[in-house]
């Protein structure tokens, strides 16, 4: 499961805000500057903070996140450069980078080196 479809999916469990506000801040990340770490750390404080209206909602996102760490954050430190790019959703945005410091904020936010 990539990113993008781990927020679309957490998008569909529920109208809760709570939960429309996580599937954002998944999508949102893509766009900013926080690496894959702090992208953990956002996810799980969101989720352990927020008021998810009932059990089985919370279960279910919790869910999708738990598969989604365990696959891809959690296993990161031995994925080559595609594998983050496909896991993350971010082939497209490497591709059309125009600078090697574009590249390398990539690198940064995937924990890869260059």
């Amino acid at each position: 499961m990539t990113i993008d479809e781990m927020a679309l999916a957490i998008g569909r469990i529920s109208p809760d805000v709570a939960v429309q506000g996580l599937a954002s801040l998944l999508a949102d990340w893509k766009l900013n500057a926080d690496n894959v770490d702090e992208l953990r750390v956002q996810v799980e404080r969101y989720i352990g903070n927020s008021w998810i209206a009932d059990d089985s909602t919370h279960s279910a996102v919790f869910g999708l996140w738990s598969a989604f760490r365990e696959t891809a954050i959690d296993r990161i430190g031995g994925m080559s450069m595609n594998e983050r790019l496909f896991h993350f959703g971010l082939f497209e945005r490497f591709d059309n980078s125009s600078s090697p410091q574009a590249k390398e904020e990539i690198y940064a936010k995937l924990l890869a080196a260059p």
